[in-house]
């Protein structure tokens, strides 16, 4: 019987009103509306990339800015991952992913590891891509991997092109975190010799 990995969460505060449904096993496809265009963009990236299927419908305080709004996606994007990945037996864990985007070329390593932690290794040389602040990145990122409970390691190799780099850092992410999340048949129980991750 095939498991099901798939979560939803609704979050409001009173910055931000945002839901995220996400299915592991999908087949990358997405909607997605968060009235940050970019964000929208990297969001189906990691969905098509990561073979999953993804929801997010956001409306924050972009008239403020969009930290707001980028952090609790991520927030909430991670609470979903951390949900659908509960069951841990028989996840390959480990997943890693050297993505080249032009001039640019970023690797991310991901370890379904239940003890959160960022790496966050990345030049970005503009400070925006459009409207969008490119050091949200980072934020994004830490609020997955803080509230998904996984070890990430964000690293760029190289690069000058900051749209480049940062579409190369979301496609690996969403490469690496299909590898982890993926089954091997060996795996008998949580990858660890723990025995409980």
């Amino acid at each position: 019987m095939k498991k099901v990995r798939s979560s939803e969460i609704k979050r409001s505060t009173y910055e931000t009103d945002i839901s995220v449904k996400i299915d592991v096993d999908g087949t990358g496809r997405s909607a997605i509306d968060t009235g940050v265009g970019f964000l929208d963009h990297m969001l189906a990236l990691f969905s098509k990339h990561g073979i999953m299927d993804l929801e997010v419908k956001a409306a924050g305080d972009v008239n403020v800015d969009y930290h707001h709004t980028v952090e609790d996606i991520g927030i909430s994007l991670g609470k979903c991952l951390a949900e659908a990945l509960r069951d841990k037996n028989g996840l390959r864990r480990y997943g890693t992913c050297f993505l080249p985007m032009d001039e640019a070329l970023a690797m991310v390593c991901v370890d379904i590891s239940g003890r959160p932690f960022l790496v966050f290794d990345c030049g970005i040389p503009a400070q925006k891509v459009g409207e969008f602040d490119t050091e949200l990145v980072e934020e994004f990122f830490r609020a997955v991997a803080f509230n998904a409970g996984l070890t990430l390691h964000i690293k760029l190799m190289y690069g000058s092109n900051s749209h480049h780099i940062i579409e190369a850092v979301f496609k690996a992410f969403g490469r690496a975190l299909r590898e982890a999340a993926s089954f091997d048949e060996r795996v008998e129980g949580p990858m660890t010799t723990k025995g409980v991750i």
